[in-house]
């Protein structure tokens, strides 16, 4: 479990590094039947942001974890991309796409970490 956790810390990194905004983690541990432990779900304001979010988790998980996601869905349109990191799901999405779908209140007996913006 240590391991997953340090994971989501490195994909937080990840996003943070192309400046990607509304970070929530949600910790599904408590929840039976979930499809992993960990949502970490943000946002970028364009497709090629969205892009560059994704590229950033995915180097960051490699170099510092050695992780690589078992698959990543979305980047042909980059309106809402998910990684999936088996015990992990990371989900960047568009704002607009993001309210839409609404994963925060679909999971909403996790409990949920909002991670401050970088200036």
């Amino acid at each position: 479990m240590e391991v997953t956790s340090q994971l989501v810390d490195t994909i937080i990194k990840g996003i943070q590094e192309k400046k990607g905004a509304n970070i929530v983690v949600a910790d599904l541990n408590s929840i039976e039947g979930a499809i992993c432990h960990y949502f970490v779900i943000c946002q970028g304001n364009s497709p090629s942001q969205v892009e560059a979010i994704t590229e950033s988790v995915g180097e960051f998980a490699r170099k510092e974890k050695g992780e690589k996601p078992t698959a990543v869905a979305g980047l042909e349109n980059a309106q809402w991309v998910a990684m999936d990191y088996t015990d992990i799901m990371v989900h960047i999405f568009l704002p607009d796409v993001r309210e839409y779908y609404d994963l925060e209140h679909l999971w909403e007996d996790a409990d949920l970490t909002h991670v401050p913006d970088l200036d």
